[in-house]
């Protein structure tokens, strides 16, 4: 999930608390497909709104130009207030937009509601379909079926200050047990810094430990989830990063609670080495005091020349089931997703493109995105895509065991099996 650039890892770390359980829906879907008129759209407000504006309103004018007697009205409408905005045009189809943007977290919950058009044949059709990563075009489905169109992705890779590494006397981490290595080395040389900046809630920080090393959150058979949390892989990558979270590395007293932003937060004010970010950090990083004494590589793997599993972050756009112009919704999200326009919204936002040819165009222009497209390419994860996560995350279930884990207040066992039971009484009662 990712809402807006600027907000992207509060967002992220949200994971969709707004909606702790799937809204309701009285949509159906429309038996009329309508090819002129209004076309209602609802796109999330920027903090800096105009470079995405300008991206829009490009495509509008072309696609206005194409399609003779219809027209596009964009509403932009707040992140913050997405879970009650889209509840009530689920359960009011005449309030409902025909065409949407939607964080990929909150996309199980929508569908579950009724709330989503099937766009599967749509994208087959798209002669530009068949270039979407795979993995990416993965987080909108659902039993199959496509929900909506990756507009963007966010992956998270590793930060580092190339001069507190060197003044160190270490040299940049290629392995995961590396990472904790090198960061015990710079705070012994700098006791003032943190090895690394990560915390107890940084969820998208720790889940490339648990997909490094073959641990899950959940495994799916016939719909049923079941938590793999208490899994020995699991268990193998909870404990290699809660290492991290020691007095020689990043103090409990200090990082137990740091999420997200709060660990890059850490890196961008110069109080730490490394921290593990996203591709949306990186302007901010840039334009901090050590902004020529910092690189980034992907998050290495188990193995020297791996890289980690990164969390497929990002948003998509998709039809209403309850629109009444779905060729006409669907070309238009055809037309905001297409080539031209994830170029132009990488060049006027950095937003990373879903298409493989795209995305290798923007590494190959911007030396700076490789390692964030290699993480792409390498393969990514994501949630487990089912209506409760929602409840799952709410209640910090997952992020509460690494909590319990660093603080000393339970051990990686006790706290996976915890977890893990904690996850399935919420799967189980769907």
């Amino acid at each position: 999930m990712k809402y807006t650039r600027t907000l992207a890892v509060a967002a992220l770390a949200a994971m969709a608390l707004t909606s702790c359980a799937p809204p309701t829906s009285n949509n159906a879907v429309s038996s009329q497909d309508e090819a002129t008129g209004t076309l209602r759209v609802w796109l999330f407000s920027e903090v800096n709104q105009d470079p995405k504006s300008e991206v829009v309103n490009a495509t509008i004018k072309d696609f206005e130009a194409a399609h003779n007697d219809v027209t596009v009205d964009v509403q932009y409408i707040p992140v913050d207030t997405r879970a009650e905005k889209f509840k009530a045009a689920f359960n009011d189809p005449s309030s409902a937009p025909d065409v949407a943007e939607f964080g990929n977290t909150d996309l199980a919950s929508y569908v579950a509601a009724g709330g989503l058009s099937d766009m599967s044949a749509d994208i087959k059709e798209w002669d530009e379909g068949t270039d979407l990563d795979p993995k990416v075009l993965a987080t909108t489905a659902i039993d199959g079926k496509n929900y909506g169109v990756p507009w963007f992705v966010g992956v998270r890779a590793l930060y580092y200050r190339t001069d507190l590494l060197k003044d160190a006397g270490v040299e940049v981490p290629k392995t995961m047990a590396e990472i904790a290595t090198v960061a015990r080395a710079v705070r012994a040389k700098n006791p003032t810094t943190l090895g690394i900046s990560v915390g107890g809630a940084s969820q998208f920080s720790a889940l490339p430990y648990l997909w490094a090393h073959d641990g899950a959150i959940a495994t799916e058979a016939g719909g049923t989830f079941t938590s793999a949390l208490d899994s020995a892989d699991s268990r193998a990558g909870i404990t290699a990063y809660t290492e991290l979270v020691k007095d020689d590395i990043c103090p409990p007293q200090t990082c137990a609670e740091f999420g997200g932003n709060a660990s890059v937060q850490q890196f961008i004010a110069g109080k730490s080495a490394m921290t593990i970010g996203g591709d949306f950090n990186y302007k901010a990083i840039a334009e901090s005091e050590f902004k020529d004494n910092f690189a980034v590589v992907p998050v290495p793997g188990i193995t020297e020349g791996s890289i980690a599993p990164a969390f497929a972050g990002g948003n998509n756009l998709g039809v209403f089931q309850s629109s009444t112009r779905h060729t006409l919704a669907a070309d238009f999200v055809k037309a905001l997703a297409s080539k031209k326009s994830q170029q132009a919204m990488f060049d006027a936002m950095g937003n990373l493109p879903t298409f493989t040819d795209v995305q290798k165009n923007v590494s190959d222009a911007n030396a700076y995105v490789a390692p964030f497209i290699d993480t792409i390419a390498a393969g990514t994860n994501f949630v487990p895509i089912t209506d409760t996560w929602s409840t799952v995350d709410a209640k910090g279930i997952f992020t509460g065991m690494y909590q319990e884990i660093v603080t000393g207040k339970s051990d990686v066992d006790t706290a996976s099996a915890d977890a893990a039971a904690a996850m399935n009484k919420i799967f189980e009662a769907k």
